[in-house]
């Protein structure tokens, strides 16, 4: 009991000390994983975009309080909001991953880096306004990218051998810990002010996943990362007024992150971060769906001209997944809203095997009472296929395979369709990026006249040499008024 009650601070714990070393390296990033960088912020923006068509997402857009806008503040896309940083990195968090159409991260924890994106933009539009301000030098793109490079790999590295779901944690702790020491070095903190802030990150504890999950399953799962991305700007701008830190955060005995929520475990840290998770990051390009069943629909979507006339003759539908599939999107019963719907993995197959798609308004109200779902739900049988477990955990496949079957009455079957790379995978990314492109192209269809999308294609453009770029007049493309300071 001595060693609780000694007021001796211990040196940093090692995480914290590593993170802060990598957040300050200025050696980071390939060629490919800039290249790759770009088009993540780029779908990141779009899948924004897009969300904006949604009013349960516009609902909780703007200031915290009606009419709290800041004359330097960061612009948020599609609109003529200027926010705070802080509220800022929410509304930006919560637009992007609102659709599910975000890019994906799967391991022993999944997630979504992108959402990361929320924070670094929030941050680095304000600041480049306020230095613009001030007539200092705005932040480049090539330091977002830079820095987006190192969220995606603090979260991604993290997630490869560490189970928060496991213990009923919401994977968006890692974005505020990614977004908390990106950002805290991106704003000009040092060392010790990075370790600070992500030490009273790790405080913070973690989101439960009952949002996630039946019987709760709701819309916070879609601004969970919004939320996050905010915390982390708060804790970032209160680190480099030199607010204290907590050494010890992770491993002090009995109070400690390790002993009160991960069991007594130290965390697993399977290799150096450098630029891996950027350069094989999973693109959602065709459908808006949970990553663990985007190989499903495609499986199906191969088999509904084949089955779209005998629907009523189904039998049985068999679907084989990995162990995480099953855990998670495995769901009977009724489904009570979108976001109960887009992590179903039965009502993910049943669309496009009825329609021969899947998209954002599939999930929605009117084309959910179509008898014909429920029906198909309750006629599937999902099966875990242990290849598929061990093939999606192996760090040279990184697999996310589905195989769907469909029996009909009179005995006969379909072919059984196996997926086993989504079209987002490393190695399908040269089939995806032209369709990346396209997914982009139609989001600005939804939302901008023809000049302010012309106005955009320009910024995208100059993204060929990011370094010429400054990020608030990037942001400015996509505002609603898209003034120019």
């Amino acid at each position: 009991m001595s060693d609780l009650k000694s007021s001796k601070r211990p040196p940093a714990d090692k995480l914290l000390s590593t993170i802060a070393d990598y957040v300050l390296d200025n050696n980071v990033g390939s060629e490919a994983a800039l290249n790759t960088a770009k088009y993540c912020l780029i779908d990141s923006l779009g899948c924004a975009i897009m969300a904006l068509n949604f009013p349960a997402c516009r609902k909780l857009l703007g200031p915290i309080v009606p009419n709290a806008n800041l004359e330097h503040g960061a612009r948020i896309p599609g609109t003529d909001f200027q926010l705070e940083p802080v509220h800022a990195a929410f509304n930006l968090g919560a637009m992007i991953r609102w659709l599910d159409y975000n890019d994906t991260w799967l391991a022993a924890e999944w997630g979504h880096p992108s959402d990361n994106f929320g924070a670094l933009l929030a941050v680095a539009d304000y600041q480049s306004r306020i230095n613009r301000s001030t007539n200092k030098t705005p932040i480049t793109l090539k330091e977002v990218l830079v820095a987006a490079i190192k969220v995606y790999e603090i979260q991604g590295v993290l997630a490869l051998e560490n189970s928060f779901n496991r213990i009923g944690l919401d994977h968006v702790i890692l974005v505020r810990i990614a977004s908390t020491a990106v950002v805290t070095g991106l704003l000009g903190g040092n060392k010790q002010q990075i370790i600070d802030a992500v030490s009273n990150a790790w405080l913070d504890g973690g989101a439960l996943r009952t949002y996630r999950h039946a019987p709760n399953t709701g819309s916070r799962k879609s601004w969970a990362a919004g939320d996050a991305a905010s915390r982390a700007v708060r804790l970032a701008l209160m680190a480099l007024k030199n607010e204290m830190g907590y050494p010890s955060t992770l491993s002090a005995k009995q109070w400690g992150f390790y002993d009160v929520l991960f069991g007594g475990k130290t965390f697993s840290l399977p290799q150096e971060f450098g630029c891996y998770v950027m350069e094989n990051i999973l693109f959602k390009v065709s459908f808006p769906a949970e990553f663990h069943a985007q190989t499903a629909v495609e499986a199906a979507l191969n088999l509904h001209e084949k089955v779209k006339h005998r629907l009523d003759d189904i039998e049985k539908i068999e679907i084989h997944t990995q162990e995480a599939g099953v855990r998670i999107i495995d769901k009977t019963g009724p489904l009570n809203n979108p976001a109960d719907r887009d992590h179903c993995l039965q009502y993910m197959v049943a669309i496009p095997l009825i329609y021969g798609r899947l998209a954002a308004d599939d999930y929605e109200d009117d084309i959910a009472t179509n008898r014909l779902i429920d029906e198909l739900r309750n006629k599937m049988q999902v099966f875990e296929n242990t290849q598929y477990s061990a093939d999606y955990l192996d760090q040279n496949k990184r697999a996310i395979p589905n195989s769907v079957q469909v029996f009909y009455g009179d005995g006969s079957n379909t072919e059984k369709v196996e997926v086993y790379y989504p079209v987002g995978h490393r190695r399908r990314r040269d089939e995806a990026i032209p369709l990346l492109e396209e997914k982009f192209t139609n989001s600005l269809l939804t939302h901008y006249d023809e000049t302010q999308r012309m106005l955009i294609q320009k910024q995208i453009k100059a993204m060929e040499k990011p370094e010429t770029v400054f990020i608030d007049d990037f942001m400015n493309s996509f505002a609603l008024n898209n003034e120019t300071s």
